[in-house]
């Protein structure tokens, strides 16, 4: 069976983990973009089509929870799975109240994280087809002049 990569984009002001993150998912087939900041995130997301983003929640600048909210209001059927530190749990899980997938706690452990990857790719295509079938049923009623 051929493997889809899912695009990814990894969003995280530490600049080793990211590429390192970024390369382990690369050798398994993945398609990986990175950003270091929310507007870098934020600006990908305008050029670039992506399944999943990973999104730290510290970081400079704009926080994670606020990238989060931008990019369910601009880009809904994006998944995210944020990135967090030991300390703020209580964050990203009033993240998921905002509309991310999931969350990892780093170090997170690589097969967890595909793991987790998988299931957003999975929603996501889901979304993408029930969306699809109701657009079809909406011409098909319009063509049978049903409204």
């Amino acid at each position: 069976m051929i493997k889809i990569p899912t695009r990814i984009l990894i969003v995280d002001d530490e600049v080793d983990f990211v590429d390192m993150l970024a390369l382990r998912l690369e050798a398994v087939g993945e398609t990986v973009l990175r950003a270091h900041t929310g507007q870098a995130a934020l600006g990908q997301l305008q050029i670039n089509p992506v399944d999943v983003v990973l999104l730290d929640i510290r970081m400079p600048g704009m926080q994670g929870i606020d990238v989060l909210s931008e990019i369910k209001h601009l880009h809904p059927l994006v998944e995210v799975i944020l990135l967090t530190g030991h300390g703020t749990v209580e964050s990203a899980v009033a993240g998921m109240k905002l509309g991310a997938f999931d969350f990892l706690v780093k170090p997170a452990d690589f097969n967890e994280l595909t793991l987790k990857l998988e299931a957003a790719r999975k929603r996501k295509d889901a979304h993408e087809d029930r969306i699809r079938a109701a657009e079809a049923r909406a011409i098909m009623r319009k063509k049978r002049g049903i409204f």
